[in-house]
């Protein structure tokens, strides 16, 4: 019982939005079967974000399948105190790239469309980031995922770098 209210707990974390729904259709032998594609980002306002994609015959289903999806998808994000991004990412997917610069305490959410969802989702809350290219929300909310997975934390370039922490400040 206990580890039933436990799973429920954790998946009730995560906030799902859809941001686009499209009728699609296979054309068959006896004419056209209609079905839908949901594309959905899930997050937890701490610096898990994902996207997804579920393809059914029903809108709900649909949905339910892209959920799934973005939660085997979950990127891990470091985010600063100031609530913002670390330093700045570009992210490519397809034809969309995403540009993301950190912002200063109070700044908010500056982007558009599907990167707006996904920064919104996953905590961040002091950015600017633009949409280059393509205006697709699947490939933009993948650009954004791919941006957001490129950034590294101080500590971890300290690391990679072989130096203590705070010669990389000065």
């Amino acid at each position: 019982m206990a580890k039933r209210n436990q799973s429920k707990k954790e998946e009730s974390q995560f906030q799902e939005r859809v941001i686009q729904i499209r009728r699609v259709s296979k054309v068959v032998k006896g004419g056209k079967k209609l079905s839908f594609r949901a594309v959905v980002v899930v997050g937890n306002d701490r610096g898990q974000v994902g996207v997804g994609v579920g393809k059914a015959g029903d809108v709900i289903g649909a949905v339910r399948k892209g959920v799934a999806d973005a939660k085997k998808a979950l990127v891990d994000i470091p985010i600063t105190k100031s609530s913002s991004i670390p330093h700045r990412a570009n992210g490519f997917a397809g034809g969309a790239k995403v540009m993301m610069r950190p912002a200063a305490p109070g700044t908010g959410v500056i982007a558009g469309g599907a990167v707006r969802t996904v920064l919104e989702l996953s905590g961040v809350k002091n950015v600017l980031a633009k949409q280059l290219g393509s205006q697709n929300p699947l490939n933009n909310a993948r650009a954004a995922i791919d941006a957001l997975a490129s950034l590294r934390t101080f500590k971890e370039v300290a690391n990679e770098r072989g130096v203590p922490l705070e010669q990389i400040f000065s």
